[in-house]
């Protein structure tokens, strides 16, 4: 069936290689510029003898199933292969017991599979067919004349099963394969097709040793008494005679500091129980096993030591995973795995060899190496964007630490590390801006699916974010205004306060830390905006069709702006005194300048707006329309929002009405204490704005909820965080009389639907001393206007409009904040030029909104691909930028089974297609989290079937090729079945003629090259 993975058979699996390595330059995905040589010559000896040539490999885990994840782990930098856990229950019994989609790795990883999905002789054949692929390629593409790697096996759960004649029989065969079928297979294959390769030849083929792994981890259960863990140790070690490492859980950690720790690196959402901590092996019975079992090793002339550590168990509340319990790893296991090697080796005096896995990537591996100088395995970090290109860096960061000599845990330097991990900003939760999933709500599409979702899905205004990003850092300023301008008619104005939802979609999230979007916008207008505006020609009018805008706030602006550049009359009637509304009378100076808001404003002017101020709009619309063809109500929201407290509303100060005293006359009379209530970005402009104020001894901000919750964007949170100033959480004020603001202290409840935790009171009070408090709850819209005017208004009182904007009466469009309450700039403006657009079409007039081509060489953006690069200062920041807009194959890169494959097709706006392949994909569903569009690349991806089992379990788009003849599904769920291709749709056709032409693999193994 379609979740069902179907092995390769050896002989396909190395003519795949080596015809997909001659055509593309690349094998199962991994291009040839991102294999890794250790350049260096420096080897690492392992505690178990082993001798490989980088210290990082693929946990037990979705990387190292199918022998073509282990052989893609090995080219681009793994060298200690750690073999996904058998146990006794296996094949179809473990693929019923494993709910689908079974991992979520969108920021912390969370799984709820177990062992190997194939049965016991299945993993070891993929096992022995990876370990023959890596040393022939290895030797023909010069990465290395000798083995170079390692395999540790893992196994699992009880004494039982490990004794059992299936697992027995794995254990031993591993050790020497000689005589078993698939070794047999493996050196025909090779001998009988010696003439396909030129360095490999058969005195290397002679060398391949029969002992394939002698070192093993022992995996068990949550609960497993220690009685039965040193049992199995000992079992392995004194009857088996091979050298064992075991396998910890972080509840050694106890609850208490797991929760904690957890709660303070802002994890605190991640619900567990103290039931496994109480289940699970303690820390004092670890510690007398672990001495005797060092003991025994060393009697047997065997190594022993931890693996830390295992996945950490965790509750389902927010329909992570479809199933009750799942383990938790990645950065949020970092802190408790390191706490683990930092505990055990003060304990062990750096005495107990330590193999790690938990957290690792590339800004860590090196510490975490140079302290504990053992192996380390990761699955979470290459499960994200880059995927296994990603262990290029990883072995890259830790080849000059490699030596052949054995030595002791660096207790000083693991303290020390666990100590920098756990207070590390850059490890907290919220470093990663808040953000959640980074898809956009965009069909995915069959074809041409590639799109950078910063712009596509991320920006209200569609801005041309990578072409702009690219001209900054090539110093192009005059050519990336001009790309700026086209869709944003503020430039300066959005490079300093733009609420920015395209960082929260670039893909460099999931690598470190989204690119600095913004901030490249402000250089561009810093450097090139006075020139563009001096050039700006007023358009000519082509129509004799007048448009009134009401307001000259962003949005009102923006609307005029684009409208009249195309060709329309435009006025703008605005009823203050100088536009920009809440920009220019309500945001703080030191936000935002006098002067770079005139930046901006000077646009609209040189285009020909004409602006009318101190005009406030009495008339009504009908007699307005006597002069204007076209109405736009873009007057903001300006009313005072609710209070933040039940009684003695009347005292409290409203956070507009303070922002505009400051800004318009410099001042404001609030005492020596300030509280603010609220946890927006106007509540961090109050907090700020307050503390500059002279007389002002300290400001307090008050949220009833975490700051996980707080909707202000993180960065103006740190910027109330590095000013001093008192947050005050899960508080929530229901009276103030002017001097103390009486309020009861919160608690975090269950997960609503949405994510999101109630709150619910303790019942315990406290009382805060303030001479003056600010209420920032949200402002709210007058809709007088709107009701005389006989605008529809929905239960909440919004504005009812079409998806243009446009109210119940013909021509007269509603936008911005008034239409649905206070929101972002940009969000104004992206409805601004919805507006623009439709009025356009009515007037049968041709928008001005072109797209630009910068494009940047493949091989560059290949080049970034799966590296972590941490964000740069100034113009160079947007080399960072990966390009989304040209190559996107997230869905390729994150596969751990190599089921999604980018192809060439021509015929297409992309060269490259994507195609899914069936029989190797077992539905984990990780590609689903990062693609960006809402689909899910191996439902919605045309796929290729293997078997007509797996088509008939299927409902995906694809076909079957049976001989000459195909079964096909087509786009719309019909099966056909034809010998003729023209019988399907073009766009098929062209994919599955390609797929015919150039990557006859893909099709069926076992009936493909040579057969």
């Amino acid at each position: 069936m379609s979740e069902f993975m179907r092995p390769i058979p050896f002989k396909d699996l190395m003519d795949w290689a080596l015809e997909e390595y001659k055509n593309e330059g690349s094998i199962f995905g991994i291009k040839k510029e991102k294999f890794y040589k250790n350049e260096s010559g420096k080897m690492l000896k392992t505690v178990f003898g082993d001798e490989i040539s980088s210290a990082v490999g693929p946990a037990a885990g979705p990387q190292s199933q199918l022998a073509q994840n282990i052989l893609a782990s090995y080219l681009a930098g793994a060298r200690f292969i750690e073999l996904k856990t058998v146990q006794k229950l296996d094949g179809v019994d473990i693929q019923k017991a494993v709910a689908k989609p079974c991992i979520n790795s969108e920021d912390e990883c969370y799984n709820c599979e177990w062992s190997t999905e194939l049965t016991v002789k299945e993993a070891y054949n993929e096992y022995v067919k990876a370990y023959f692929a890596i040393i022939a390629l290895a030797k023909e593409l010069n990465i290395s004349d000798k083995k170079d790697f390692a395999y540790n096996m893992s196994v699992g759960y009880d004494l039982e099963g490990i004794k059992s004649e299936k697992i027995d029989t794995y254990i031993e065969n591993l050790r020497n394969a000689k005589d078993t079928e698939v070794f047999k297979e493996c050196k025909l294959y090779l001998e009988e097709n010696i003439d396909k390769f030129s360095k490999f030849d058969k005195k290397d083929l002679e060398k391949i040793s029969t002992n394939i792994c002698d070192s093993i981890t022992l995996s068990t259960l949550h609960g497993c008494p220690a009685e039965e863990i040193e049992k199995i140790a000992s079992y392995l070690i004194d009857e088996k005679k091979i050298s064992t490492f075991i396998k910890c859980n972080p509840t050694m950690l106890g609850y208490e500091y797991a929760r904690k720790t957890l709660d303070d690196m802002g994890f605190d959402y991640i619900s567990f129980t103290d039931f496994h901590f109480k289940d699970d092996l303690q820390y004092e019975d670890a510690v007398v096993m672990i001495e005797r079992l060092l003991d025994l090793a060393k009697k047997n002339d065997l190594a022993f030591g931890v693996k830390l550590t295992n996945t950490f168990p965790v509750d389902v509340k927010r329909n992570e995973l479809p199933a009750e319990e799942m383990y938790m790893s990645g950065r949020a296991l970092l802190p408790l795995t390191i706490s683990m090697a930092a505990m055990l080796s003060e304990k062990f005096d750096g005495k107990l060899p330590m193999s790690y896995s938990g957290g690792a990537d590339a800004r860590n591996i090196k510490e975490i190496f140079e302290a504990l100088g053992q192996p380390i395995t990761v699955a979470t970090t290459i499960l994200k964007p880059g995927g296994y290109l990603r262990f290029n860096q990883l072995a890259k960061e830790t080849e000059d630490l490699l030596s052949d000599k054995l030595h002791d845990v660096d207790v000083e330097k693991t303290v020390k590390l666990r100590d920098k991990i756990i207070n590390e900003w850059v490890n907290n939760k919220l470093y990663r801006e808040k953000v959640g999933s980074r898809k956009t709500n965009s069909t995915l599409p069959l074809t041409d699916c590639y799109k950078a979702p910063c712009k596509d899905g991320g920006c209200p205004i569609q801005q041309q974010i990578p072409e702009y990003l690219q001209l900054v850092a090539e110093c192009e300023y005059d050519k990336a205004i001009k790309v700026i301008a086209m869709d944003n008619t503020a430039p300066t104005i959005l490079g300093k306060l733009c609420a920015h939802y395209c960082q929260d979609h670039c893909t460099r999230v999931d690598y470190e830390k989204s690119l600095q979007i913004r901030d490249m916008k402000l250089i561009a207008a810093d450097k090139a905006q006075d020139k563009f505006v001096e050039n700006i020609k007023e358009s000519e009018i082509k129509s004799d069709k007048k448009v009134l805008v009401i307001g000259a706030g962003p949005g009102g602006i923006a609307v005029a702006s684009y409208l009249r550049r195309n060709g329309m009359d435009v006025t703008v009637r605005e009823k203050l005194s100088k536009p920009y509304g809440i920009v220019s009378h309500v945001i703080p100076k030191f936000r935002i300048s006098d002067e770079q808001i005139e930046r901006d404003y000077q646009i609209a002017v040189k285009q020909g707006v004409k602006f009318v101020f101190d005009s406030e709009v009495k008339e009504s619309y009908e007699e307005l329309k006597k002069d204007y063809d076209y109405i736009i109500a873009a007057t903001g929201a300006w009313e005072k929002g609710r209070s933040p407290v039940k009684e003695g509303s009347e005292n409290i100060l409203d956070a507009l009405d303070f922002l505009w005293d400051v800004r318009m006359n410099g001042k404001a009379n609030v005492g020596k204490k300030v509280a603010v209530v609220g946890a927006g970005d106007v509540a961090m402009d109050c907090t700020r704005t307050a503390a500059r104020l002279e007389g002002v001894e300290s400001v307090a901000l008050v949220y009833r909820r975490t700051e996980a919750y707080m909707p202000a964007t993180q960065e103006e949170v740190n910027d109330v965080k590095e000013e001093g100033h008192k947050i005050y959480e899960l508080v929530a004020p229901y009276s103030y009389d002017g001097k103390v603001l009486k309020c009861e202290k919160m608690e975090l409840g269950e997960f609503d639907e949405s994510g999101r935790r109630s709150i619910n009171s303790t019942g315990e009070k406290l009382d805060l001393e303030f001479d003056t408090v600010i209420g920032a709850t949200g402002a709210r819209v007058d809709t007088s206007a709107f009701k005389e005017n006989n605008i529809n208004l929905d239960d909440w009182g919004n504005v009812k409009t079409t998806e243009n904007y446009e109210t119940n009466i013909d021509n007269v469009y509603v936008i911005g904040d008034c239409r649905a309450g206070a929101s972002t700039i940009v969000k104004a403006m992206g409805e601004a030029k919805a507006v623009c657009l439709d009025i356009l079409a009515k007037e049968n007039l041709e928008n001005d909104f072109k797209k630009f081509e910068v494009k940047e060489q493949n091989k560059i953006i290949f080049e970034k691909r799966g590296r972590l690069q941490e964000k740069i200062q100034g113009k160079n920041e947007g080399y960072r930028c990966l390009k989304c807009n040209q190559i996107c194959e997230m869905c390729t890169e994150v596969c751990p089974n190599r089921a999604n494959v980018a192809i060439k097709v021509d015929g297409f706006e992309n060269l490259h297609q994507i195609i899914h392949l069936d029989g190797m994909c077992n539905e984990c569903g990780n590609c689903g989290f990062y693609c960006p569009h809402a689909g899910r690349p191996y439902k919605d991806k045309l796929t290729v079937f293997w078997t007509k089992e797996d088509f008939d379990d299927s409902t995906n788009t694809g076909f079957l090729k049976d001989g000459n003849k195909y079964l096909v599904r087509l786009e719309n769920g019909k099966v056909i079945e034809t010998e003729n291709l023209d019988d399907l749709s073009e766009n098929m056709q062209k994919l599955i003629k390609a797929i015919e032409e150039n990557y006859a693999y893909y099709i069926k193994p076992s009936e493909i090259l040579n057969s």
